[in-house]
């Protein structure tokens, strides 16, 4: 076990096979040392998460959402590296999105699920540079969408 799925474990949290994408795109680019990895929607292994913040979800259920869309990052990324995790280097960026009203101004606090899972899952090499801004729909109806870029060895 990789020493990154270990520090997941003892979160309890194990990656999931990594997503398949939903349309014509892929899943990740690596170029050089840097991994983009394309949007990963909100779900867990009971389904999507969907909902718009502001009226159907609260901010803690957008953030727990958040950290799912991180979790399958890392899924992500492990493929990326042809499975050997430990290749990252840092946490660049995210960009995060959230499927809120017009008045709902927490989108900080919702994507702080990912910003927060990913330092306690990989410590310093997790922060990272990030917006969150909302929007009036995502993909399928789904709370939140994030993207990612990595540094790997």
């Amino acid at each position: 076990m990789s020493r990154i799925e270990a520090r997941l474990a003892e979160l309890g949290v194990t990656l999931p096979v990594a997503p398949a994408p939903a349309a014509n795109y892929v899943p990740f680019v690596v170029s050089g040392n840097t991994v983009y990895i394309s949007g990963q929607i909100s779900q867990n292994a009971a389904g999507l998460i969907k909902g718009k913040l502001g009226v159907d979800l609260t901010v803690e259920q957008g953030a727990e959402a958040a950290k799912c869309c991180a979790v399958s990052i890392l899924a992500q990324l492990k493929a990326a590296t042809g499975g050997e995790i430990d290749r990252m280097v840092r946490v660049v960026k995210l960009v995060g999105f959230v499927n809120s009203t017009p008045d709902f101004t927490d989108q900080p606090k919702v994507i702080n699920g990912a910003s927060d899972f990913l330092v306690a899952a990989l410590g310093d090499a997790g922060r990272h540079a990030r917006s969150a801004v909302s929007a009036a729909s995502l993909p399928l109806g789904v709370a939140v969408e994030i993207e990612a870029i990595f540094e790997i060895a």
